[in-house]
């Protein structure tokens, strides 16, 4: 069934589409592909987000350009609470808050192991997010949950996290991301429109991987050979109400080495476009 969206769609930078380029100069990619977003990591070596005073240069020149930075991406294992996770938390927390980001980005832990669904899982989740909530309204932040499609993910479902979102009364600071290649991969069918905060979008084109083999170093981008559906879980996202940013987020090296990632970013962007369109 085609959906046809004839809205403005939002795009943004997460900054795993050239983890080469410095904070700084991903503000200057994202505007000269007239994008007004950007996502920065703390987990791609040099160019991570990682302290204040690059902070302060993200924001004041994000603010100069008229570019919101989205958030800072990620809090890893988030759903494994303690001392050092709680320490993380609020130094990623400040980070966030510095170079005015909206939210911190929060992944659960995805180590291989399988991880069965328990009462005590469902605790620590729990327990998690509610220390978690008020670091991030001490700053000032949203915190936004994604969940993790791997089988052996610990928290795979977005209907896993919203209920325990719930659980501590956690709707006005905690939202989902809804990442498409993660959906897909969890097989989910249901969408949270209204309680989403973020699209992370990525391709995955392999026609001899299946979806729960594939990993992060086979996504790419969006384009026509695109086996995740993510034109169709735009167009239904969009349909039933979303209106926040999409977020492109490659973690293929064949991308980050190409000799212009931002044309193909661009001709990404494009591709979404007309299909929408149709």
């Amino acid at each position: 069934m085609s959906y046809p969206y004839s809205g403005t769609l939002r795009f943004a930078l997460n900054h795993m589409i050239c983890p080469s380029l410095t904070p700084l100069a991903l503000l200057d990619a994202a505007a000269s592909l007239g994008v007004d977003a950007i996502e920065l990591r703390n987990d791609i070596g040099d160019n991570s987000l990682t302290n204040l005073e690059q902070a302060k240069a993200v924001s004041a020149k994000a603010a100069e350009m008229g570019i919101e930075v989205l958030s800072v991406n990620a809090l890893y294992p988030f759903n494994i609470w303690n001392d050092e996770r709680a320490a993380q938390a609020e130094k990623l927390a400040h980070l966030a808050a510095t170079c005015g980001a909206k939210a911190l980005v929060m992944c659960p832990l995805n180590d291989g192991t399988q991880v069965e669904p328990s009462a005590s899982k469902d605790k620590a989740l729990r327990r998690a997010l509610q220390a978690l909530k008020e670091i991030l309204q001490q700053q000032g932040l949203q915190g936004y949950v994604e969940p993790l499609g791997f089988p052996v993910s610990s928290l795979r479902f977005k209907q896993e996290a919203l209920a325990a979102i719930d659980a501590i009364d956690g709707a006005d600071c905690l939202q989902l991301v809804h990442d498409t290649f993660h959906h897909r991969g969890a097989d989910e069918r249901r969408l949270f429109p209204q309680r989403t905060g973020l699209v992370h979008i990525s391709g995955i084109e392999d026609p001899a991987l299946s979806f729960t083999d594939m990993l992060d170093g086979d996504r790419v981008l969006v384009g026509p050979r695109d086996r995740l559906g993510n034109v169709e879980q735009l167009q239904q996202m969009l349909v039933a109400g979303y209106r926040g940013p999409v977020s492109f987020e490659p973690f293929s090296e064949a991308i980050w080495s190409l000799t212009d990632p931002l044309q193909a970013v661009k001709e990404s962007m494009e591709h979404i476009r007309n299909a929408l369109s149709q």
